[in-house]
């Protein structure tokens, strides 16, 4: 990967697709060095890591704990172990937790919207896929005309959703819902996931109906705070589209987004995996700039 001088070395727990796919998009940074891939057991993942000449563990997080010069680590495992493992134990060591569960035991992080106040924090929470493709605009809406309500179905491939998806519906619904009412802004969220069996695989798609409190806000107002919001999610997801444009109709916004991943490990149609990870480096990435600019390479 050539000199590495200047980056700040990462881990990642959970060499499984999210974990692979957070790899390879880690190795093209110009901020981040790759120090660990970590999981509990012998796998692909392990292998495929170890093969591009990343240090590897069975150990977990306890391995990513005491890797040399780790400032940053990515949690791609469960809700589950994130609470009962592998956030405190980050925790303890000083190392900033990047959170890709739905476990949401520090604040949440969407990127576009409230990264920069959260840039002391140890533990941020990369809510989920559908936050990640939703809230922004959500936020975007509420800016400028207040959200009484607001509802996304975030529709993802079933061959996109891997055992750590299906494992974390529930926490899906709840953590999104309330990532919605907390950074989107909206007095009330709800949300929906459905996993689509099509062949073949189509593209994530995420429908979002907001109910406005200000009518006398416009749709052109509406309309260019969506756009300005969109072209800086671009910046890190280019895949990101708007499928179905903004429609005002009374007190309702309604539109659809279609995300494209970008390939790296997954194919295109894992649009849901890809925002969350292109997210989770986005995040990644303005904190090692934070640290290097305070001398901590």
């Amino acid at each position: 990967m050539g000199d590495n001088r200047g980056r700040i070395k990462v881990g990642i727990i959970g060499p499984g697709n999210i974990g692979s796919d957070l790899m390879y998009k880690v190795r093209r940074s110009k901020y981040l060095e790759m120090g660990i891939m970590a999981g509990i057991v012998e796998s692909e993942g392990i292998r495929r890591a170890a093969s591009l000449g990343v240090p590897v563990s069975t150990e977990g997080v306890k391995a990513v704990a005491a890797a040399d010069g780790v400032r940053i680590a990515f949690d791609a495992t469960s809700a589950a172990a994130h609470v009962k493992f592998n956030g405190p134990a980050l925790k303890e060591a000083g190392i900033v937790s990047i959170d890709l569960t739905p476990a949401a035991l520090g604040p949440y992080c969407v990127p576009s919207v409230n990264l920069g106040s959260l840039r002391a924090e140890q533990d941020i929470n990369m809510v989920t896929c559908g936050g990640q493709a939703t809230i922004p605009i959500i936020y975007a809406i509420s800016r400028v005309a207040g959200a009484e309500y607001a509802e996304i179905v975030a529709c993802i491939s079933s061959k996109s959703a891997g055992p750590g998806t299906r494992a974390n519906m529930d926490e899906f619904t709840e953590t999104t819902s309330k990532a919605i009412e907390t950074v989107g802004g909206a007095d009330r969220g709800k949300a929906i996931i459905v996993l689509n069996p099509a062949e073949p695989p189509l593209m994530m798609t995420n429908t979002i109906m907001v109910r406005v409190k200000d009518r006398s806000a416009g749709f052109d107002r509406i309309q260019a705070s969506i756009d300005d919001i969109v072209r800086e999610l671009r910046e890190y997801v280019p895949g990101y589209h708007m499928r179905v444009p903004p429609i005002l109709e009374g007190d309702r916004v309604t539109t659809i987004v279609q995300v494209e991943g970008q390939g790296d490990f997954l194919p295109p149609y894992s649009g849901n995996l890809d925002i969350i990870n292109s997210a989770a480096v986005a995040a990644a990435e303005r904190l090692a700039e934070a640290m290097l600019a305070e001398g901590g390479d």
